[in-house]
């Protein structure tokens, strides 16, 4: 197989496992659309303090359109592993058998990390984003939200938490396949540092808060993917 084959074959590689990662989200977002109400309302009574017990919309149609945006972010969380799956079938190839073994639980940790995002986010940044929100009422201030705006924010940060969360396994997978070394990314630390701030702060909204409270996770889990690393280049070495 000459250079041009083998780039049409990666390509037509690449364009199944997009079509298929699509696909499974389509097939998935009737049941996302059958659990965006409950969701919502789950996602409400999990975040908002009991100082704002309720949300507001304000067009005829807004519900509606609010719970179809729900419902493709459930199902792309219900199709993380076959999403996950895809990507590995694509990748397999180009591998050795060692390094077939590290993909099935690299994928595996892929799925755990991205559903383990989604919940740090669901249960501990969206509590603390809105409690911070209400800490500015005051005898002539009261927070109107809009249901719009607060699904809005919870869809964009859980998702941003659930691909965020993968930068351990970034770290070890370029240390693994010989992309990068442990010495390289610790001279690095400062740039990555500032590429997580500026990541953080296009996944999120434009505030402090927000960006924060997704910068430092993932700037710890970049740490630990590090150590992680350096394990796996010693036993290696």
């Amino acid at each position: 197989m000459d250079d041009n084959q083998s780039f049409i074959y990666h390509l037509e590689a690449l364009r199944s496992t997009l079509l298929h990662s699509v696909f499974a989200v389509l097939l998935l977002s009737p049941f996302g659309f059958y659990f965006a109400p409950k969701f919502i309302d789950w996602l409400v009574a999990v975040s908002l303090p009991d100082t704002m017990a309720k949300l507001h919309y304000f067009s005829p149609m807004e519900v509606f359109i609010i719970q179809l945006k729900a419902g493709i972010v459930l199902a792309i969380i219900f199709a993380s592993p076959v999403i996950a799956y895809e990507v590995r079938k694509f990748i397999l190839p180009a591998l050795y058998e060692n390094e077939r073994r590290f993909l099935g639980w690299f994928m595996s940790l892929f799925v755990l990390l991205f559903i383990s995002g989604c919940a740090f986010c669901i249960f501990l940044i969206l509590p603390l984003v809105m409690n911070f929100s209400v800490g500015f009422m005051s005898e002539r201030l009261e927070p109107t939200i809009g249901l719009a705006n607060f699904v809005n924010l919870a869809s964009g940060l859980i998702l941003a938490f659930g691909i965020m969360f993968q930068f351990p396994l970034a770290v070890l997978a370029g240390v693994k396949f010989g992309l990068v070394s442990v010495d390289t990314l610790k001279n690095l630390r400062p740039y990555i540092i500032v590429g997580i701030l500026v990541l953080a702060a296009i996944f999120t909204p434009p505030d402090v808060v927000s960006q924060l409270m997704l910068g430092v996770p993932t700037w710890l889990l970049f740490e630990a993917g590090l150590l992680a690393a350096s394990f796996i280049e010693k036993k290696e070495a």
